[in-house]
């Protein structure tokens, strides 16, 4: 997927940067974007229970990364990144939460309570076979668990293990210290491995 066209649009003030060093940079981030994407795709969809949302969250976080951090260092594109993608899962649910808010009042329901969002929320569908673990009652028990995690302890424990980011690099993503991410990332562990029985390994 490329989205990088006007990206790389450099100021008079700044240095003047050469027609070959402007493609090769084009390049750079559209391979970071390639292989990042699916993984991406994963978290968001395990965070979001919707495969088109969580799709079109995943394209606007590398729109975003591309229009607003493009020229800098790749070192610092992933924390970027994911930084941008779980805004975005946050703003999302935001805005679902407003949204259920605004369906219990027309509906007549007496209490937000009344309304059920897991049993409302659409499950993930069209995942090829490439995505699915061997074990499926193992993945559909950590999809499971995960999606009853604390947001920040999923976050933690997702950019960790999925995306393999170290501790500063998932502190960078989540906007957090160090320490926090240890924290979070301990506490998804030992609640994953409680729900988890058997399948946990």
């Amino acid at each position: 997927m490329s989205v990088l066209s006007g990206s790389f649009a450099v100021s008079s003030g700044e240095a003047r940067v050469t027609r070959s060093e402007i493609l090769q940079r084009q390049q750079a981030l559209n391979g970071f974007l390639k292989d990042v994407e699916g993984r991406a795709l994963r978290i968001a969809e395990i965070s979001l229970r919707d495969r088109d949302e969580a799709l079109d969250l995943v394209q606007d976080a590398m729109i975003k990364l591309a229009q607003k951090y493009g020229t800098r260092d790749s070192e610092e594109w992933t924390p970027l990144f994911y930084r941008i993608l779980q805004n975005g899962v946050r703003d999302w649910h935001r805005r679902r939460i407003v949204k259920q808010r605004v369906l219990v009042f027309f509906s007549g329901r007496n209490s937000v309570e009344d309304y059920d969002p897991v049993a409302a929320a659409p499950d993930p569908a069209g995942r090829t076979p490439e995505e699915l673990l061997d074990n499926r009652a193992a993945m559909a028990s950590l999809e499971k668990a995960l999606r009853a995690l604390p947001m920040r302890q999923r976050e933690a424990f997702m950019l960790r293990t999925f995306e393999g980011l170290n501790v500063a690099a998932t502190a960078a993503a989540m906007g957090c210290s160090d320490g926090s991410v240890k924290t979070h990332y301990s506490r998804a562990v030992h609640a994953l491995r409680d729900k988890l029985g058997e399948h946990w390994e």
